[in-house]
């Protein structure tokens, strides 16, 4: 990212509408999130471990561990590590182990739902309270409960409240309705509270154009981009550089941090986004599950004949493999544009 940030800043185009780098808007909110998080009480001393790294940790790697004891216990909410994480015969052995207990509070029966101890029933977005900041736009709006939840579904801040009164953990924020905490945060915030944004349905944070586009100069204290930045000294929202920072090129390059196609391992595999699922959660409704089918594998027609008569064919990698339908011909499907 750091690299296509700098191909605006070479060209100029940072400073013209429509041009420049978007990667993410979230701090145009300006959210203080002080009562929702608890970050009055948080305890530096807890460890905060890497959750792309779920399957190191889940399975003892010292350094995914910080050096601390091993996770034997877990809540899952709003994620599906055993279909996303990274390195999935490591994640699936880590939530294989009978000395780890797993609680999932989901919507659906997800492939983490499936490995866990206990599954919680989760709400839906028209069965709570919430207010949702834009990703990709720059409106903040305010999604009010609609309808009442069916059977014991309960959202996350009542699953939390309640955890935390049978554990005995104080905060104010525990005591607070999700309009409350709403409210409270928007006032902190200086969006004026949840009164004020229901009469008027949205709030946009786009800054002036000047400071949106960087025209007064970077947020440093010099105004100047940076194309070798130091990296240890870049404000971080989490606890650190995380991932191979150190063998980050000091100025903008190519980074080979994918695996790449080598003598046995020609071909590199696209994984596209199906077109029919929102993410690895949603996929339970019968007209998506109708369109999607199931997962396959694409192959040019001018693949070696001898790799396209199979209906399933192999994929292998120096980390893994995986089985699935084949298309051998994909010029129908393509018209031929590949």
């Amino acid at each position: 990212m750091h690299a296509a940030s700098c191909i605006a800043a070479v060209t100029g185009a940072w400073a013209h509408e429509g041009g420049g780098a978007f990667h993410n808007n979230g701090a145009i909110y300006n959210l203080k999130q002080m009562v929702v998080e608890g970050q009055d009480v948080v305890d530096r001393s807890v460890r905060v471990l890497d959750q792309s790294r779920i399957g190191a940790i889940l399975t003892g790697e010292a350094d995914a561990l910080k050096g601390g004891p091993p996770v034997t216990a877990m809540l899952i909410q709003n994620t599906n590590p055993a279909c996303i994480a990274p390195d999935q015969n490591k994640v699936l052995r880590g939530f294989s182990r009978e000395d780890l207990f797993v609680a999932v509070h989901e919507q659906f029966m997800t492939d983490t739902a499936k490995l866990a101890d206990i599954v919680l029933p989760a709400t839906m977005f028209l069965e709570h309270d919430d207010f949702y900041p834009g990703g990709g736009h720059q409106h903040i709006g305010f999604g009010p409960k609609l309808i009442e939840p069916p059977g014991e579904c309960r959202s996350n801040h009542e699953v939390i409240c309640a955890l935390a009164k049978r554990l005995g953990a104080e905060h104010r924020g525990f005591d607070m309705s999700p309009r409350e905490l709403i409210d409270r945060t928007l006032k902190d915030s200086g969006w004026g509270g949840l009164e004020a944004l229901e009469k008027v349905t949205w709030i946009d944070a786009q800054p002036p154009f000047d400071k949106a586009h960087y025209r007064d100069g970077f947020h440093w204290p010099d105004k100047k981009f940076r194309f070798k930045p130091d990296w240890i000294r870049t404000p971080f929202a989490n606890d650190g550089p995380r991932g191979p920072w150190r063998d980050m090129p000091q100025l903008p390059d190519h980074w080979t941090v994918t695996e790449e196609a080598d003598h046995d391992h020609p071909f590199r595999l696209a994984t596209s986004p199906a077109r029919n699922f929102l993410n690895s959660s949603f996929t339970e409704t019968p007209e998506s599950l109708a369109r999607e089918q199931r997962p396959t594998v694409m192959l040019h027609p001018l693949t070696p004949p001898s790799t396209t008569s199979p209906t399933a064919i192999s994929s292998r990698s120096a980390t893994g493999a995986d089985r699935r339908a084949c298309m051998p011909d994909c010029s129908t499907a393509c018209r031929g544009a590949c």
